[in-house]
């Protein structure tokens, strides 16, 4: 199993607030990519790095993560939509390449035990890997707009929802075919829903509270606080935790 981590990190991050695009925001001394490509890469089935920033980044991105890193490190122009960004990736892969992992920039913190989780599903035959925590709050489906006013029309059972966090791992061929039936018009907000439409079956494995994604400006405190101390934020391990799956579970797609 030769493995490429894939980062789309072409973002502007709007919802951080004007300034830097969100990719390159710095917490203690380095970026959300620079900590994000590291904590992927301390797996070291981690064969290569494949990362696609705003055009006017791709040589400085590229200088500096080739020296963070013990991989090989390529650098691409991203796009304006997320999955543009992946598909730039996808198209620039070493066609040695049998697996790969699709990591947001903006989850700096991924523990090496969750990237171990999913390489090991993939290890062992699983073709499309998630990692999901369990829904804590309780979530409701709404109708009508933000300014007309939102009316609540259900209460979802939360007890089989789950947050989905990245990196998520695929074999190459699954990947490349969920894009290349991608309907024009489609933004997906992740790539395990894009697998989800032809048919392949998604499997789940315990993701951490450690991987959350930086979105918002209360986010960026809350990485700044992991930065300085992250043992004191670090999750039980899944066996012990409300997640559940200790072992990898179907979540989404046709049965094998």
């Amino acid at each position: 199993m030769r493995v490429a981590a894939l980062f789309p990190a072409a973002g502007l991050g709007l919802r951080l607030g004007p300034g830097t695009p969100k990719a390159f925001r710095t917490l203690a001394g380095h970026s959300l990519l620079q900590h994000a490509v590291r904590a992927v890469c301390a797996d070291d089935r981690v064969d290569r790095v494949m990362v696609a920033v705003p055009e006017g980044n791709v040589a400085e991105t590229a200088a500096d993560l080739s020296q963070l890193v013990r991989v090989p490190v390529s650098v691409v122009a991203g796009g304006v939509l997320r999955q543009d960004s992946v598909a730039n990736l996808l198209a620039a892969l070493d066609p040695s390449v049998s697996h790969v992992l699709v990591h947001d920039a903006a989850r700096p913190f991924v523990p090496v035990s969750v990237v171990g989780r999913v390489l090991d599903a993939l290890a062992e035959g699983q073709i499309a890997v998630i990692p999901v925590l369990p829904v804590v709050d309780t979530v409701k489906e709404v109708t009508g707009g933000r300014d007309s006013g939102e009316r609540v029309v259900a209460t979802l059972d939360r007890s089989v929802l789950r947050a989905v966090q990245t990196p998520q791992g695929f074999s190459l061929e699954v990947l490349v075919r969920a894009f290349a039936q991608l309907p024009p018009g489609l933004a997906a907000t992740d790539e395990s829903s894009l697998v989800e439409r032809i048919g392949v079956p998604v499997v789940a494995v315990a993701g951490d509270q450690l991987a959350f994604k930086v979105t918002t400006p209360f986010d960026l405190a809350v990485a700044d606080s992991v930065a300085v101390q992250p043992d004191a934020f670090a999750a039980p391990p899944p066996e012990s935790s409300a997640a559940g799956l200790a072992s990898p579970t179907t979540v989404g797609g046709d049965s094998p």
